[in-house]
């Protein structure tokens, strides 16, 4: 279930229900009446949750999945346990986004309530600087210092000792203890994920939280999206420069360097110590081991292993990367002096 700290459970609503907001074909009559609570991927569904597939490489979850209820193709409607409800659609992951959006909204921050909402709990020794805004149940540990203009949104905790910069925005978040966010970061917006119908394309739900651990530095105007459903996660004491962008789901380790301009795509799993020079790229689903060193302006298509340094795009191993380089330099040298003569 999403958190709901940060998230309002609108259900339970009926499997009925679900099928005709989302336009699928109608349930049997007798499973019509199906309560469902929330919606949820394959991995994480209970028999109270609807999920969808569309992806043959998560057909081993499907086929385990615990679902009530799962927006799906007919064609593969039949891989389903017997245990959850097919939903046909030819269109499952559109479906799904309507159903999110029926069972689950996200706690926004209200024009009614003031800049400081009455239900918060702030320790003692915390700065509020002008301009400050904090919805209900977020918590501030004692010594922290919230920027001029910053907004903390409902639910979210800060720890203790933080430094939280002007204009910055936090969302849908629990930030650890000494962290340091810099002017205009974006912490907990929604994370990019998009699915295409015929009527055009459709946000998908983005109900999860983002997690930074303690001592964590992030540079001015960086983003960290919220995950998908699972948290995006950032590893104690990394540090962020600017203008990073980490999208949903990423897992960063402990202790990893990012310069300015890196971008890691959905679901990136990094492991501790990593390096990342600037602008560099990550593929989406990707690993990049313990230790790894990316080159600037690299960009990743397939999996670092552990310690092992990547230049160039598409990024392999350096060594590879330079003996490539210089036979391309031997060539161009090669054919300019065979022009001349």
């Amino acid at each position: 279930m999403p958190d709901p700290r940060f998230y309002e459970d609108l259900g339970p609503v009926s499997v009925g229900e679900l099928a005709a907001l989302a336009q699928a074909e109608p349930p049997p009559a007798g499973a019509a009446d199906r309560p469902v609570a929330q919606v949820a991927p394959l991995q994480h569904a209970d028999p109270r949750s609807v999920s969808f597939f569309t992806d043959r490489r998560y057909l081993d979850d499907l086929a385990s999945t615990r679902a009530g209820a799962c927006f799906i193709a007919s064609e593969h409607a039949a891989r389903l346990p017997s245990i959850c409800l097919a939903l046909l659609t030819a269109e499952p992951q559109v479906a799904y986004a309507k159903a999110a959006a029926r069972l689950h909204a996200p706690r926004r921050l209200s024009p009614a309530d003031p800049a400081v909402h009455p239900d918060v709990e702030i320790e003692s020794d915390v700065a509020l600087h002008h301009g400050v805004v904090v919805g209900g149940g977020a918590r501030i540990g004692r010594g922290s210092v919230i920027g001029p203009g910053a907004v903390i949104g409902p639910g979210v905790c800060i720890g203790r000792n933080c430094r939280i910069g002007a204009n910055a925005v936090i969302g849908f978040a629990l930030i650890g203890d000494e962290v340091s966010l810099m002017a205009g970061v974006v912490v907990g917006e929604a994370g990019f994920g998009v699915a295409v119908g015929r009527s055009g394309a459709v946000d998908m739900p983005q109900l999860g939280r983002v997690i930074v651990q303690d001592r964590v530095s992030i540079g001015a105007n960086a983003c960290i999206d919220r995950g998908a459903f699972d948290d995006t996660v950032i590893g104690e004491g990394s540090k962020i420069d600017n203008l990073v962008q980490i999208a949903h789901n990423v897992r960063l380790g402990r202790n990893c360097i990012l310069a300015g301009h890196v971008g890691l795509s959905g679901s990136v799993v990094v492991g501790d110590g990593a390096v990342f020079g600037g602008r560099a790229g990550i593929a989406d689903h990707l690993s990049i081991g313990a230790g790894a060193q990316i080159a600037a302006a690299a960009g990743v298509m397939h999996d670092v292993p552990a310690g092992e340094r990547w230049a160039g795009t598409p990024a392999k191993p350096v060594r590879k990367f330079m003996r490539e380089q210089a036979w391309l330099a031997r060539m161009a040298g090669a054919r300019e002096g065979g022009a001349q003569t």
